[in-house]
């Protein structure tokens, strides 16, 4: 009797996020991640179980590469400012293969209602202070905002922004982070 063979779920999840990145979601099954990894559909199954257990892999991946980096950024500060900061350098730093992968992520969470539920409570967590009244929040709220915004034109493909010009807006959010009201 042969040796079981060991499944790199890692590499099964990136050829995962590779063919909704490439393709799109409706080319996300099992049979096409496990034609691409070079495995068997049981190995797939064995694995992950269903298509939407694979899906949830994909997002909780996405959340701790996410959370990792952005925790490195923060330096353990846990303040609203911090947060936001972080999550803006981040969104800066990702090269357009991890943006593109990350924005077919959130287009096939989007096609699949039972997973908005995980994105929907990412962003309220991530929303925590944003919706305070003084002028710190308010910059804040509005860095956040901006940074999401700038991510999902570019990367759904509805607005080119070329890397100088992705530079410089988000050296504008950063400097609202930074910046006094003016009044």
């Amino acid at each position: 009797m042969g040796r079981r063979q060991t499944i790199d779920r890692d590499h099964v999840l990136a050829v995962a996020e590779d063919i909704v990145a490439q393709r799109g979601a409706a080319a996300l099954t099992i049979d096409a991640v496990a034609k691409a990894a070079g495995i068997t559909k049981g190995g797939v199954q064995s694995s992950f179980g269903t298509k939407e257990a694979l899906i949830a892999a994909m997002l909780r991946r996405w959340m701790q590469d996410y959370a990792d980096r952005a925790g490195a950024l923060a330096g353990g500060d846990p303040s609203l400012l911090a947060r936001v900061a972080a999550h803006v350098e981040v969104t800066r730093r990702d090269d357009e293969d991890t943006q593109r992968r990350a924005a077919s992520l959130l287009a096939l969470l989007l096609q699949t209602p039972e997973h908005l539920v995980d994105l929907r409570q990412w962003y309220r967590d991530h929303a925590v202070g944003l919706h305070a009244d003084d002028p710190a929040a308010r910059r804040a709220r509005l860095a956040f905002l901006a940074t999401e915004g700038a991510f999902f034109l570019r990367f759904f493909g509805l607005m080119p922004i070329p890397a100088t010009e992705w530079d410089a807006t988000f050296a504008d959010i950063q400097g609202l982070m930074t910046s006094q009201e003016a009044r």
